[in-house]
């Protein structure tokens, strides 16, 4: 048995120094290490407060909770942050310009922390349940970048989380993929195949504090569904039914990626509440509440992904039920999750949401107005561009109708025309496969567009008709609803 030194949070946390680069082990704001974080905030405004400069740079696996994405930013503590985040005290940072944003796929940072890309690591912390005789860790909710922090940053911190104590052992898959160009194929034929171990090893000479905490993660609970939400999961769901009776989709079923979300977990219970779906699978980033009721129910068969995104609730259903869980859960690093040659080759279908989609298919799934920082886009792009089938949904409205969802051409591109193969909204699906530019912005027109703007992009696209062009853009008024908008808050007063 190794002994590794064992401190409060607040002990731990002045180990941290002032420019250190942190890396933060969790994923989608579950498995994040809570107590060091919010020590470091507090201990960044005791130096403040001396006179001296202190701030660090964070590296994580995609969202983080409240200790890293609330407590340092108001701290005043954090000069970069890379690749996702999700918190409106860390957006209102970066869009400040208070915090340098490196956005990112999520598929791609592991590889950029290992090439050095990001800088030297000093710190990666990371919540585990347990340490093993060998001194090794069993994580919790999550995996994420966990691996590749703990290979790179020259110092571990644990927290060491007792809530999960015993319980998760067995249901992670850890492999750190080699670099290239020796990297060797990835043998997950199946959703279900292991190709790692349970435990995370790490060097034991790297560890300097494991700090106790009994915490669960305190996942928001989702909004009851709406009509446009519910509309959507009906859409999807009634689409799939029809591309698997046209042979479009083989008669197994294909595996799912689903974002995050409440319109992810209503497509998920529509196309488990859809008798003529047979059971399926998921190949997925996180796995939330919707995907335990599923398996619960008997209608999804297994699933992989970085992370349990549960709530409380839903977390104590999972332990009570073990026997269940454990044989269909498999949390693997987001190396491998979100790894084109998985997607791929497993032909997954892929369900995510956008911020804005224009006329022609292409999708901005991070910026308002071009310009502010929403969240990042995350996995998507990497499962956008490699999926058997790429769907984007998003809400024809927003701010109450003073936005439409789809417009002439987006301010930012995140998902291109070329990935994107189906649009959803509450009014309809546009089927994008095999058609031109025009012929898209007619489909995505007439099946997606809300009534109150239908004939204002009808209009724009009279603008190029006739003309020589192979997408009809106007360049003088492709973002005169983004400028109404901007000038009299209602997209509506766009004039073409």
């Amino acid at each position: 048995m190794i002994n590794y030194p064992v401190m409060t949070a607040e002990e731990a946390a002045r180990l941290i120094k002032n420019d250190y680069v942190l890396g933060i082990g969790g994923f989608s704001s579950v498995g994040v290490p809570k107590a060091v974080p919010a020590a470091l905030a507090k201990y960044a405004i005791e130096e403040h407060e001396a006179g001296r400069p202190f701030q660090v740079g964070l590296i994580t696996g995609g969202a983080t909770g409240p200790a890293v994405d609330t407590d340092l930013p108001l701290a005043k503590a954090v000069k970069f942050r890379t690749p996702f985040q999700s918190n409106p005290n860390m957006r209102k940072a970066i869009n400040a310009g208070e915090v340098e944003y490196f956005d990112c796929h999520l598929s791609m940072i592991g590889q950029d922390v290992y090439y050095g890309f990001l800088g030297k690591m000093d710190v990666a912390i990371i919540e585990a349940s347990e340490i093993t005789p060998e001194g090794h860790l069993i994580l919790t909710t999550s995996v994420g970048i966990a691996p590749s922090i703990a290979a790179h940053a020259e110092h571990i911190i644990v927290e060491l989380n007792e809530v999960h104590a015993g319980k998760l052992t067995g249901m992670h898959d850890i492999y750190l993929p080699e670099m290239p160009p020796y990297r060797k194929p990835f043998e997950i034929m199946k959703v279900n195949d292991r190709i790692g171990t349970i435990d995370l090893k790490i060097d034991p000479k790297k560890v300097i504090a494991v700090v106790h905490t009994n915490a669960y993660d305190n996942q928001p609970g989702f909004k009851p569904l709406d009509k446009d939400t519910e509309a959507i999961g009906a859409h999807i769901s009634n689409f799939l039914v029809n591309e698997l009776k046209n042979g479009g989709i083989p008669k197994e079923f294909l595996p799912l990626q689903s974002g995050v979300g409440n319109v992810a977990n209503a497509v998920l219970g529509a196309l488990g509440d859809n008798p003529e779906v047979p059971p399926f699978t998921m190949f997925t980033e996180v796995i939330q509440n919707s995907a335990i009721d599923l398996i619960m129910k008997g209608r999804c068969l297994g699933a992989t992904g970085s992370s349990l995104s549960l709530t409380d609730d839903y977390v104590d259903k999972m332990y009570a039920n073990m026997d269940i869980f454990g044989k269909r859960i498999i949390l693997r690093p987001q190396e491998i999750t979100n790894h084109p040659e998985c997607i791929r080759r497993l032909g997954v279908i892929a369900l995510n949401t956008a911020l804005e989609a224009d006329i022609f298919g292409n999708i901005n799934s991070t910026h308002v107005l071009g310009t502010k920082m929403m969240n990042g886009i995350g996995g998507s792009g990497d499962f956008t561009r490699n999926a058997f089938l790429s769907i984007f949904s998003t809400q024809s409205l927003a701010k109450g109708g003073a936005i439409s969802s789809i417009v002439p051409m987006v301010t930012h591109v995140d998902s291109n025309e070329h990935s994107v193969r189906v649009l959803v909204t509450e009014q309809g699906v546009a089927d994008l496969r095999g058609k031109s530019p025009s012929q898209r912005a007619r489909l995505i027109i007439e099946n997606c567009v809300h009534p109150d703007y239908k004939q204002l992009l009808w209009d724009y696209l009279k603008l190029s008709e006739g003309k020589s062009v192979h997408t009809p853009h106007s360049l003088r008024h492709a973002f005169a609803m983004h400028i109404a908008y901007e000038e009299t808050g209602d997209m509506r007063n766009a004039k073409f």
